[in-house]
C-alpha cells in the first residue's frame, strides 16, 4: 500500500473544515465554499485552481446526470402540487384519521417501497408525507430522518438495484470471482451480514412505533413540535424553495389522485425496474423525464393552460436549486479530497491493524470514516473493496467463507453510513430537501441514531471476526 498517493494529514483538512463549519454556522453552502477554497490553497496551486476545480468536478457526466435527475424530480413534485395530487392524497390519508405513529410508519413503509432509487425515495417520501406529518406536529427533522434512513440503507440491501450491480462488479477478478454473476451471488449472500443497513432500517420502525423512545437532539425536536406546535425550530432554513412548498392547486381542474399522482409514480417504477431487467441498469433519470412529460400531458388534457404548465415546470426547477447548489459544492469537495488523497491517508494509517479477526470490524470502521469524510458511498466502495476483499480471500484460502461475506458487507455498510448521515452526502441533502427541513438540523438529529446502528454493527463484526 506504500504506493498510495496522499498529502498526509493535510488531506483531512477540507472535509474536516466543511463538517465543523456546517455545524457551527448552520450554513452548508458557506461552509463547503470556505472548505474548498482553503483546500485549494493548501494544494499550492493558487487562486485559479479554485474555479478550475469547480469546472472540472461539476462538468462531468455523473454530475450532469444527477442535475437532470433532480430537475425532473423537481418538475414532477411541482406538477403534483399544481394538480392538487399531493393535497388530494393527503386528504385521503386524513380521512383515515391516521395517528401520529401510523403516519410515521406509513412513511417508513413508503421509503422501503421505493427501493430502486436512493435519490427519489427521500424526495418522494418527504414531499408526499410532509403535509400529513405537519398536521400531526411531527418535526421536519423526524420526517427527514425517516426518509433518509429508508433510501440508501434499503437500496444497498436489494440485489436488483444499481448499488448491487456496482458492488458485485467491484468483486470481479478478486479471489475466485471471475464473472459479474459470481460477484452478484456473493453480494446476495453478504446481505445478511450488512448489519448497519439492516439495523438502520429496523431502528426507524422501532422509533416510529414508539418501541424505542426518542433520544438525543431528536427528542428535543419532537418535544418542540408537539408542545410548541413548531415543526421547524425558530430560525431554521428549510432546504427547499417555496416553489415546492407553497405552490397552490390550479383552481380550474378536478384532481384525480390516480391520474395525477399514482399513475406517474407507477410510470417511474415501471421504467426503472423494467430497464434494470432489460439492460441491467435502471434508467432512473429517463423514468422521471417520462413521468414529467406524461403528467404534463395529463394536466393539459384536464384543462391546465400550456403556459401554466411551463411556468410550474420552471418553478419546480427553481425550487430544487438549493439542493443542487449544495450537491455541486459537495461534488467539488469530494474531487478535492480525492486529489489530496484523503481516503488513501486513512487507509495508510490503519493498514497495520488489519488481522483476520479484526478484518470485518476494521473494514467497516475504515469505510465509515472515508464515506463520512467524503460524503460518497460509491467512491468508498471503489476505494475499500479492492483492498479489503483480497485480504479476506487471502485469509480464507480463496474460499467464500463467513469472513469474506462479512468483509464485503462491511464495505457496503460502512460506505452507506457516510452516505446516510454525512452533511456532505447527496442523499442526506435530498432527505432535507424532501422534508423541507433545515439541513444541519437534520444531520444533528439523525447522527445519534446512525451512530447507534453503527455501534451495534461494529460489535457484531467483532464477534463475527473472532467466531469465524
Amino acid at each position: 500500500m506504500d504506493g498510495l498517493t496522499t498529502m498526509g494529514i493535510i488531506s483531512l483538512v477540507p472535509a474536516t473544515i466543511a463538517i465543523i463549519m456546517a455545524f457551527v454556522t448552520r450554513n452548508t453552502i458557506f461552509s463547503l465554499f470556505t472548505a474548498i477554497f482553503i483546500g485549494v490553497m493548501l494544494t499550492g496551486e493558487g487562486l485559479l485552481a479554485f474555479p478550475k476545480l469547480l469546472k472540472t468536478s461539476i462538468g462531468t457526466t455523473s454530475f450532469a446526470w444527477i442535475l437532470l435527475l433532480e430537475l425532473f424530480i423537481g418538475i414532477l413534485i411541482a406538477f403534483f402540487q399544481r394538480t392538487g395530487a399531493i393535497q388530494g392524497f393527503t386528504e385521503i390519508m386524513k380521512d383515515k384519521k391516521m395517528s401520529r405513529k401510523n403516519i410515521q410508519l406509513t412513511a417508513w413503509v413508503m421509503g422501503m417501497f421505493v427501493f430502486f432509487s436512493d435519490y427519489f425515495s427521500p424526495l418522494f417520501v418527504g414531499s408526499t408525507m410532509r403535509s400529513l406529518s405537519d398536521d400531526k406536529l411531527i418535526s421536519r427533522e423526524k420526517l427527514a430522518y425517516i426518509a433518509d434512513s429508508t433510501s440508501a440503507p434499503v437500496s444497498v440491501l436489494v440485489p436488483i438495484t444499481g448499488w448491487a450491480v456496482f458492488i458485485s462488479g467491484l468483486l470481479v477478478g478478486i479471489g475466485p470471482v471471475q464473472t459479474a454473476e459470481q460477484g452478484m451471488i456473493i453480494f446476495t449472500k453478504a446481505v445478511g451480514f450488512n448489519f448497519y443497513a439492516i439495523l438502520a432500517v429496523i431502528l426507524v420502525g422501532l422509533i416510529a412505533s414508539g418501541i424505542v423512545p426518542e433520544f438525543g437532539p431528536m427528542k428535543k425536536a419532537e418535544k418542540r413540535a408537539m408542545e410548541e406546535g413548531k415543526v421547524l425550530r425558530d430560525g431554521a432554513v428549510p432546504l427547499l424553495g417555496e416553489e415546492l412548498t407553497d405552490t397552490p392547486k390550479y383552481e380550474g381542474i378536478k384532481t384525480h389522485v390516480f391520474l395525477d399522482f399514482i399513475f406517474p409514480v407507477l410510470v417511474v417504477i415501471s421504467i426503472a425496474i423494467g430497464t434494470y431487467i432489460a439492460f441491467r441498469s435502471a434508467k432512473t433519470m429517463e423514468a422521471f423525464l417520462t413521468a414529467s412529460v406524461v403528467l404534463g400531458i395529463i394536466m393539459r388534457i384536464q384543462g391546465v393552460p400550456f403556459k401554466d404548465i411551463m411556468d410550474t415546470a420552471m418553478k419546480g426547477m427553481k425550487g430544487i436549486m438549493p439542493a443542487i447548489i449544495i450537491l455541486a459544492l459537495s461534488y467539488s469537495i469530494n474531487a478535492l479530497s480525492k486529489e489530496m488523497g484523503t481516503a488513501n491517508y486513512i487507509i495508510l494509517i490503519s493498514e497495520n491493524w488489519l488481522t483476520p479477526n479484526l478484518l470485518p470490524f476494521l473494514t467497516f470502521v475504515l469505510a465509515a470514516l472515508i464515506s463520512f469524510s467524503t460524503g460518497t458511498s460509491w467512491g468508498t466502495f471503489a476505494i475499500v473493496m479492492p483492498i479489503a476483499a483480497p485480504l479476506a480471500f487471502a485469509f480464507s484460502g480463496n474460499e467464500v467463507t463467513m469472513i469474506v461475506l462479512a468483509t464485503v458487507a462491511a464495505v457496503a455498510g460502512g460506505g452507506v453510513f457516510g452516505d446516510h448521515c454525512s452533511p456532505l452526502s447527496d442523499t442526506t441533502i435530498l432527505a432535507s430537501t424532501g422534508a423541507a427541513a433545515d439541513h444541519i438540523d437534520h444531520v444533528k438529529t439523525q447522527l445519534p441514531y446512525a451512530l447507534t446502528a453503527a455501534g451495534f454493527a461494529a460489535v457484531l463484526y467483532l464477534i463475527i471476526g473472532f467466531v469465524a
